[in-house]
């Protein structure tokens, strides 16, 4: 599903990412994990052609994604709030969204309906543009707009920061239920809540791939002695 081969990005000479080989296979939930500046976010960033390798490259299904924009027809992402419309109001946003999918208000309803608890009653129904509500709402817009479009990957950075309790209990569910044939990838500073969620989890430390493992009983507890040290 998803190639990565030889990748490294620097800045002015330091290199912030260098993965030789990372596979990815359709259907699998990876969790992307390591502390600040570990490259979690630049690794998203390229899978999403958001910004480009010194060398190496990535592909999705085949598709090298720094040579066409294909991919994006089967692919959801949410990273921060760049990626919204902040102009519009939530509905309006999601409305957007789901037009380019050629979606029409009856579908984009429907679909919205089944996070009617995970918005709380905060996100639709009201005219505050996207701007003005606070972190987490922002958040619980971009992550359901990454699945309006029904794709094929999902990506979310770190789609648990700002959400209050309940609201991350609901999004974990939400992410558990996406169909099994979903590719989804997620980054945490959250090490319970990602291994609840994945069956596999990717650590980055300083730019290079340091773990890579099958999700078990015993895999928070590995994560959290890793780095406690």
């Amino acid at each position: 599903m998803i190639s990565i081969n030889n990748i490294q990005k620097a800045y002015q000479g330091n290199v912030v990412l260098n993965v030789p080989n990372l596979e990815i296979k359709a259907g699998e939930s990876i969790g992307l994990v390591g502390n600040n500046g570990a490259g979690k976010t630049t690794l998203f960033s390229l899978l999403l052609d958001l910004i480009r390798a010194n060398s190496g490259e990535i592909t999705s299904k085949g598709l090298n994604v720094a040579k066409t924009e294909e991919w994006k027809q089967f692919t959801g992402a949410y990273l921060d709030e760049g990626f919204l419309l902040e102009f519009l109001t939530p509905t309006e946003y999601f409305e957007f969204t789901g037009r380019l999918y050629g979606k029409n208000k009856s579908d984009i309803h429907e679909f919205l309906q089944q996070y009617t608890d995970f918005f709380n009653d905060e996100i639709l129904g009201n005219k505050k543009y996207i701007r003005d509500l606070s972190k987490g709402n922002q958040k619980k817009v971009g992550a359901i707009g990454a699945l309006i479009g029904d794709p094929e990957i999902v990506i979310l950075d770190e789609p648990f920061a700002n959400l209050d309790p309940t609201s991350q209990i609901r999004l974990k569910t939400i992410i558990n239920n996406l169909p099994d044939e979903k590719t989804v990838l997620i980054s945490s500073h959250d090490l319970s809540h990602i291994t609840e969620v994945c069956e596999r989890i990717v650590v980055l430390e300083k730019g290079e791939l340091v773990k890579d493992i099958q999700t078990s009983e015993a895999t928070l507890k590995e994560l959290e002695s890793y780095f406690a040290v």
